[in-house]
């Protein structure tokens, strides 16, 4: 697998139509020689070794030891990770050959080899909790991901995350999201407006046309190829922040039936992403907040473009994974 560098998200288009593919665009660049993941495996070497190294290790394994063996996945899932054990050993001291036997974003079964590997036994063995907690917390965000995405099969609605991540984990985990088929919201505070209540509240607006005020007032300031995204909680707010420029409308903690209607105001006005009027700047509707995987499937049918879910990062489920040695 070729390995791209991760940069920050250049300026999206206004259009909403492209917003999905300019997420997954974004996403796709492989994260792992991002600074950010180089910093991550440092600190949790660090967390396992500090001043002392393995002493375990020292005690038992003579210098020089060679060791062979795999990583297999225990359950069924989506893979996601697998450059990462190569990454770790490159933080460490000795040769190690490893080789990769499936992808990211795979369907993997349980006993299935996800890679191999032969060379320094000390450096392996300081290196497997390390590699095998990112991939294995990485690799249930792809899977937990995947039975979102397949439960929304049929529909234009999309599978998005949010900003809920694990610190310092955030570019691993929206590839994560990605390689499961998801799609990314934006990656932080820096490259996407987002304008939530609490915003409105500090401009001391009040009533439906507040959300509206704000959403002129970044348009203003950012100009028309920046993203705009604005929370709505009623439905008396959505005519007035389309009117607005909105190119995105979170609708939030609504229904299914409500969400339909939201759908067909939203058409009414001509700014459908997938029929957009001439001259009219295309909406996409986005679902959130409370939703399981029994909400999803009516509310993914009521018509909105795009779902986003926190919990496809901030609590997921682990995939088992194990580390299986030879001594050579």
């Amino acid at each position: 697998m070729s390995i791209q560098r991760y940069a920050p998200c250049k300026p999206l288009t206004c259009c909403a139509a492209n917003c999905q593919q300019n997420a997954r665009m974004n996403a796709c660049r492989v994260p792992y020689d991002h600074p950010h993941v180089s910093s991550l495996i440092h600190a949790a070497l660090d967390e396992d070794l500090a001043f002392r190294g393995d002493i375990t290790g020292q005690c038992l394994v003579d210098s020089g030891a060679q060791l062979a063996g795999k990583i297999i996945a225990k359950e069924a899932g989506v893979i996601c990770g697998v450059p990462l054990f190569e990454a770790v050993l490159r933080h460490l001291p000795g040769a190690v050959a490893v080789k990769s036997l499936v992808q990211d974003g795979d369907s993997i079964h349980a006993g299935d080899a996800v890679l191999e590997f032969i060379g320094a036994a000390d450096a392996i063995l300081i290196a497997e909790r390390t590699a095998l907690n990112l991939m294995q917390s990485l690799s249930g965000v792809a899977t937990v991901t995947r039975r979102y995405v397949d439960l929304v099969a049929g529909t234009r609605c999309g599978i998005y995350d949010t900003r809920k991540t694990i610190p310092g984990q955030r570019v691993l985990q929206k590839h994560a999201v990605v390689c499961g088929g998801g799609f990314n919201h934006r990656i932080g505070l820096y490259d996407q407006v987002l304008i939530k209540e609490n915003h409105i509240a500090l401009m001391g607006a009040t009533g439906p046309e507040a959300a509206a005020d704000a959403v002129a007032r970044c348009r203003q300031r950012m100009g028309d190829e920046s993203v705009v995204q604005v929370e709505i909680e009623e439905l008396d707010q959505l005519a007035g922040v389309i009117e607005a420029g909105a190119d995105i409308v979170l609708c939030d903690n609504m229904g299914p039936d409500v969400l339909a209607q939201a759908v067909a105001i939203r058409d009414g006005m001509n700014a459908a992403p997938h029929d957009p009027g001439n001259g009219v700047r295309p909406v996409a509707l986005e679902a959130s907040g409370g939703i399981t995987d029994k909400t999803l499937p009516a509310i993914a049918a009521s018509g909105v473009e795009r779902v986003s879910i926190g919990a496809l990062t901030h609590s997921v489920l682990v995939l088992d994974l194990s580390l299986l040695c030879n001594v050579n």
